[in-house]
């Protein structure tokens, strides 16, 4: 379902991400080249909201008459709650946080795409299906609530994490999940998930060599650099990838949801990479 009901200015909408930090995020280069793919006449930038702003920012833009927002750390819990309304993914998924908002008529409808997105890279652009796989998710926060609905068909899904009360209660909303702390980890997985923020610090996480294997995927969330998950499975072998794909992936998602049109992502990706924004 697509919105369309609020008056753009001068025939061009308006459209943002708000966060904070923001001045890193790559979502206005990725939606004006979507835009340009496209033809869609918009705009779209950075806003920065203050910590204990986030309501009052979103209800100052609405009011502009910005059809659409993406919503980044730290409030993606807020978002959720300030909602008007919410998609069927962003209530099956349990996170309690979304990631897009859309306004039609003054009202806030909320969805995350960040499961489709990860799916979608995975599948479509790196060419794993998760039929049937074995799969593993480290860590058990936002990230690993808000994409676990997306790997429907996995044969099993195992949480680990270093608090173990938090991966048992994401493994019971699930009917083939299963929990255990890192140190547990003692065989190798089809597909491994690093839902971890362990990569912004370059902190290794505590987990065995023996998770990996030559027919193991890899997959970081973060994106733009080598983190010490991404070392540890290529010493062992593995595929690895990093989360600039899901990026990217669930940015097309939201620009589907506000244009009603599914821009290429994949030129998208190359210039990225090959101008490392």
């Amino acid at each position: 379902m697509t919105y369309h009901d609020v008056e753009p200015l001068n025939g061009v909408d308006r459209y943002a991400v708000v966060g904070n930090p923001i001045a890193h995020s790559k979502s206005p280069f990725i939606h004006e080249a979507f835009a340009q793919q496209t033809g869609q006449a918009m705009t779209y930038e950075r806003v920065l909201a203050p910590v204990d702003g986030f309501d009052a920012t979103v209800k100052a833009l609405i009011k502009q008459g910005y059809k659409g927002l993406n919503v980044t750390v730290p409030f993606k819990f807020e978002a959720y709650k300030i909602c008007d309304s919410l998609s069927a993914r962003a209530q099956s998924s349990g996170a309690g946080a979304v990631n897009t908002l859309i306004n039609t008529n003054g009202k806030v409808h909320g969805d995350n795409t960040d499961g489709a997105g990860l799916r979608r890279d995975i599948e479509q652009n790196l060419g794993f299906s998760i039929e049937n796989k074995d799969i593993l998710i480290l860590g058990a926060g936002g990230a690993a609530h808000g994409v676990l609905n997306s790997l429907v068909g996995a044969k099993q899904i195992t949480i680990a994490n270093r608090n173990l009360d938090k991966a048992l209660q994401l493994a019971t909303s699930i009917s083939n999940g299963s929990a255990c702390p890192f140190e547990s980890l003692e065989r190798p997985y089809d597909l491994i998930i690093n839902a971890t923020s362990a990569g912004l610090t370059d902190s290794a996480l505590p987990i065995s060599d023996a998770i990996f294997s030559k027919n193991t995927l890899a997959y970081d969330m973060m994106y733009g650099r080598e983190t010490p998950f991404m070392a540890q499975a290529r010493r062992n072998g593995a595929q690895v990838a990093d989360g600039l794909g899901m990026l990217v992936e669930q940015a097309a998602e939201a620009f589907y949801l506000w244009r009603g049109v599914h821009p290429d992502t994949q030129p998208v990706m190359d210039k990225i990479r090959a101008i490392a924004i």
